[in-house]
């Protein structure tokens, strides 16, 4: 008498794992890069020297991280890097657009096109910061430097003023550490170390 055998598959195992992992070190090199722009590392002229860097890096790294987050139920990292994979994206889109006449902008428009720019997102990354305010500090911290670091660029390119843009290209390098603090404390704690102290919420 033969009897049957019944073979079980194999469990799936969920997607786990930590998106910061990703998401931080790939921002972290965007900012580096954006950073050097902004305090005249390389001549004014070329402002397209870092989309090297944003676009495949930096956007993709964000975009990446964003879908992690969302297929793990992370909504709140899922919308972060969502937020960002827009940022650096659009940003490329915006300096390609106007090096290249892409999108129709006259001369004379360009300085508003970027004063547009930077209006949209500076509300938005305030908005996001404010939504921030339950995690912990390490966060605010950060996303509080984008927002001084956009109205920098923001004054500095309205109205002209070189030095306001230097100034926020060096807060650009302010949050570019606190993303490679909290990047250091993820990497620690994804091989078997201590995660790094973040601060308390601002609210609870």
């Amino acid at each position: 008498m033969t009897t049957a055998v019944a073979t079980e598959a194999p469990a799936r195992t969920g997607i786990t794992g930590d998106p910061a992992l990703i998401g931080v070190p790939t921002f972290i090199v965007g900012a580096i890069a954006l950073g050097l722009v902004l305090t005249g590392y390389v001549p004014a002229g070329a402002v397209g020297a870092s989309i090297a860097i944003i676009l495949p890096a930096t956007g993709l790294g964000q975009l990446v991280a964003a879908v992690w987050a969302a297929a793990l139920g992370q909504n709140a990292v899922a919308a972060v890097f969502g937020v960002f994979t827009g940022f650096w994206l659009s940003y490329a889109a915006l300096v390609l657009g106007l090096i290249h006449g892409w999108f129709g902008i006259t001369a004379d428009a360009a300085v508003a096109t970027q004063g547009l720019f930077l209006i949209a997102w500076l509300v938005t990354v305030v908005l996001l910061t404010l939504g921030t305010l339950r995690l912990p500090a390490a966060f605010t911290l950060l996303f509080t430097l984008i927002d001084i670091a956009l109205a920098l660029v923001l004054y500095g390119t309205v109205s002209g003023s070189t030095s306001a843009t230097t100034a926020g290209g060096y807060v650009v390098f302010a949050f570019t550490v606190v993303g490679v603090y909290l990047f250091a404390g993820a990497l620690s704690a994804a091989t078997g170390g201590r995660g790094l102290p973040l601060g308390r919420p601002v609210l609870r």
